[in-house]
């Protein structure tokens, strides 16, 4: 992977944390998300809170944050920083690290619709690679086209449904730019970089990172709430990786998310 700015580290290595928002309101609902705009829960935002604390108990040196435009990836980072300590650090927001959307699954209830369809079907469209579920329609109230969030986001850039693949696609610029750039420049003075997102846009910067395959990334589940630490050598090979805390309790929250269909 290529590196965007030139530092001496200083004996410091690249850090860069991954959060997942904390569990929102149609999270509890079980249904389908994506770019719909809801709120975290209580729960998530006592999630958001405990992962601040884990993040400065382990004296994580917060200096940059990077999130998503929708509510629950922003008040999760808000929440987090603040229990942290680090409520001033900079703050980089895109569209680019928004969740997957899932077309016109939007709005539904996902045990409804492995009923409606079979969970073979459901299956392929959560967690295949390449293979999106229905697109919204031309005119769909749902759709993103008149969010003033999106104003200054071309408007054939804006997705009416989406598959990993996409997902990918659209993250992987932002990444490498802005991201790493971030962990290259912190890296000289010993400061790590926070990424608060989603599950699939976590889940295409874990693939970049990690080189985890097509096959194998259907696999990988990441819980709500709880950090996930990249200790990164100068070329961003990974030196260490894992959840802060308990990993037990990250391990039973992923199950959770895995168990959501139903």
């Amino acid at each position: 992977m290529a590196r965007t700015a030139s530092d001496n580290y200083s004996g410091y290595m690249p850090e860069l944390i991954l959060l997942r928002h904390g569990q929102s309101e149609w999270n509890v609902a079980n249904l389908f998300t994506g770019w719909q705009d809801v709120d975290l829960t209580s729960q998530g935002e006592e999630e958001a809170r405990q992962a601040g604390i884990l993040l400065r108990d382990a004296g994580v040196d917060l200096r940059v944050l990077h999130t998503s435009l929708l509510t629950r990836a922003i008040r999760t980072s808000e929440i987090c920083v603040r229990a942290a300590g680090r409520s001033w650090i900079s703050v980089n927001r895109s569209w680019r690290l928004n969740e997957r959307h899932y077309g016109d699954l939007t709005g539904k209830d996902k045990k409804q619709t492995a009923e409606e369809f079979g969970m073979d079907q459901l299956k392929l469209w959560r967690r295949s690679y390449d293979v999106p579920p229905p697109p919204m329609p031309e005119g769909d109230p749902r759709l993103s086209s008149d969010d003033p969030r999106y104003r200054d986001v071309p408007a054939h850039l804006l997705p009416r449904t989406e598959c990993l693949a996409d997902v990918v696609e659209r993250v992987t610029p932002y990444f490498a730019q802005n991201i790493l750039n971030d962990c290259t420049v912190e890296a000289s003075r010993g400061g790590a970089v926070l990424v608060v997102a989603h599950g699939n846009s976590l889940r295409a910067i874990r693939m970049i990172v990690e080189h985890i395959s097509q096959d194998d990334i259907a696999e990988l589940e990441i819980p709500t709430g709880i950090p996930y630490r990249y200790l990164l050598d100068d070329d961003f090979s990974i030196r260490e990786a894992g959840y802060l805390g308990d990993p037990e309790a990250a391990a039973t929250a992923a199950a959770a998310v895995a168990a959501q269909a139903g």
